[in-house]
């Protein structure tokens, strides 16, 4: 009797720590996802799914469902769905020239804004003009 109360409680134990971890890990996946959605802004480098590196173009944070528009090559974007978008590629050299700008005060940074950028809908119009011009 004794032994199966230990198997029990054993059990009651690793069920309660199954739970905590993946609520913990949920947590954490939610907070990355929003981060890489504030983020990704056109003229960030990104990596995509199948190891392809490009700069956005257009993507809409609130509709994931509309496509992302990838430059692979100049003049050359292409529609990706928004979780093909694997991470932000942020080079380490330009990370440590930014250090050192922002350390003498001679360059300021700006950050990209939402009102800035082009909708996709605008994007793919300019794109669609610019394509019927070479035409």
């Amino acid at each position: 009797m004794p032994m199966e109360f230990l198997l029990f409680g054993l059990l009651a134990v690793l069920l309660v720590f199954m739970i905590f971890n993946t609520r913990k890990r949920t947590k954490q996946m939610k907070a990355e996802q929003e981060e890489k959605a504030t983020k990704t802004v056109p003229g960030v480098k990104v990596l995509l799914q199948g190891g392809i590196f490009g700069t956005i173009v257009a993507y809409d944070p609130e509709d994931l469902d509309t496509p992302a528009l990838v430059e692979i090559a100049p003049g050359t974007v292409i529609e990706v769905h928004s979780q093909a978008i694997l991470r932000i590629v942020e080079p380490k050299d330009a990370l440590v020239e930014d250090a050192e700008a922002d350390v003498d005060g001679d360059d300021v940074v700006e950050d990209a804004t939402a009102s800035d950028a082009e909708t996709v809908e605008e994007t793919r119009a300019r794109l669609d003009n610019d394509s019927d011009d070479k035409k």
